[in-house]
């Protein structure tokens, strides 16, 4: 079950970057970042109600970590959005997709999870060649302003690396849907507190009815996302289930060709089948 769960989590995930990405085409990310967490916690509490996990009871410990999780969360999102605000979706991801390889090793030096190793480090490998096929400068008139997307994008998956491995401790014993509830609870106080530290608030009554139902709609596959991949994680092995997860790739890359007209070139083309196939080792 599992299993299934992670791959539904790649497909929403793979949907929130596109939705996403039409949403802040004018908002600015700070923003619509703070806006898709409103959604992603109504959306995750309605879930909490819903299989009526919110009388549990949650322990000290496993409390911090769900709090440390959703702080790193935050920092993710924050710096995946203000990335994906200055490059291509095609290019973005691949790098916040490299937070796959950090978790690995984590899992594996954390975790203990040894079992397979081999076959773990040969998927990792292949992971780390593919991302760097697809990762593309981009050439432009403003070449500061188009290269500074790869260090939001990095620090976009050192953080998601960091969300993986502390969730797996915070959720050993908690409900999956009340653990996402209360991480994405940080998350929000984190992102709206940095709309109003920089002022910004102002700015929500210029966003367009379009984009507001985009930035909406990608909160809400986020959430379903979340839900998908937590369960995973607390069931699963999170060695597996990260790449999988990261599968999500194929579902962006695919709308970012052919709905947002993005270029994919034939090295970006090897790199994504290098990262396919090396999370399939690991997956079968």
């Amino acid at each position: 079950m599992w299993l299934i769960m992670a791959v539904m989590s790649a497909f929403f995930a793979g949907i929130t970057s596109i939705l996403a990405k039409y949403g802040i085409k004018k908002t600015d990310s700070d923003i619509a970042t703070a806006l898709r967490t409103v959604v992603v916690l109504l959306f995750s509490w309605g879930m909490v109600l819903l299989v009526g996990s919110a009388k549990s009871v949650i322990d000290i410990r496993s409390l911090v970590f769900l709090v440390l999780s959703g702080l790193a969360t935050g920092a993710s999102w924050i710096c995946y959005f203000k990335a994906l605000s200055m490059g291509d979706v095609n290019k973005v991801v691949p790098v916040d997709k490299s937070s796959t390889i950090l978790s690995i090793l984590i899992a594996i030096i954390l975790f203990g999870e040894t079992e397979h190793l081999a076959v773990k480090l040969f998927g990792t490998a292949l992971l780390a060649a593919g991302i760097f096929l697809m990762i593309e400068k981009k050439h432009t008139g403003k070449e500061v302003r188009g290269d500074r997307w790869i260090i939001y994008a990095g620090l976009s998956a050192v953080f998601a690396a960091l969300t993986s491995s502390l969730a797996k401790v915070g959720i050993t014993d908690v409900e999956s849907n009340l653990a996402t509830a209360i991480r994405t609870g940080v998350v929000l106080v984190i992102a709206w507190g940095i709309v109003l530290m920089k002022g910004k608030q102002k700015e929500i009554k210029e966003i367009s009815k379009k984009e507001f139902v985009f930035i909406a709609l990608s909160g809400l596959a986020t959430g379903a996302s979340w839900l998908c991949y937590y369960y995973a994680i607390q069931n699963g092995v999170v060695s597996v289930v990260v790449p999988i997860d990261k599968l999500s790739i194929i579902f962006t890359v695919a709308f970012s060709y052919f709905v947002l007209g993005e270029k994919f070139g034939k090295k970006a083309f090897i790199g994504l089948c290098f990262m396919i196939f090396g999370t399939l080792a690991m997956a079968i």
